[in-house]
């Protein structure tokens, strides 16, 4: 099997083959709700995801289309990532897992106080505040509708 060849084409297959791995969905989420875009940034998580992993995982997300890569107006020697639209359309996944992970993994309780607040308040809000807080994303990555 080449290399570029998915093990199957079931949707749910090719959509983990893209993200599916232990590290690019806290990428997303690092960059959707904490507004992370550098590369140094990213590197600050809980997680302590190491340098040569985040860097591969950037590259990829990058090479599938859910990123963009631009050289940051403010300094020559750093990249400043951008989450793109279909990246976007992640967000009601992303909180749906935190949703499931809340109430069926029992060390998501140790999770600190006022993180478990906002991820209550994320799931509580719904799908009209997702679809706002992905607008919110759209203006600062895609420059709509700001």
């Amino acid at each position: 099997m080449a290399a570029n060849t998915p093990r199957s084409y079931c949707p749910i297959n090719l959509s983990l083959e893209i993200f599916g791995d232990t590290w690019t969905l806290l990428v997303l989420r690092d960059m959707m709700f904490s507004g992370k875009r550098h590369f140094r940034e990213l590197l600050q998580s809980d997680e302590r995801i190491s340098t040569n992993i985040l860097a591969d995982r950037l590259a990829r997300l990058v090479a599938h289309g859910l990123l963009t890569k631009a050289d940051d107006p403010t300094h020559k020697q750093k990249a400043i990532y951008s989450l793109t639209e279909p990246a976007i359309a992640l967000l009601p996944v992303i909180v749906q897992i935190g949703a499931w992970s809340s109430r069926w993994v029992p060390d998501a309780r140790k999770l600190d106080a006022a993180s478990r607040k906002f991820l209550r308040e994320l799931q509580e809000a719904g799908p009209r505040a997702w679809a706002r807080r992905m607008d919110e994303l759209r203006a600062l990555h895609l420059g709509q509708g700001a």
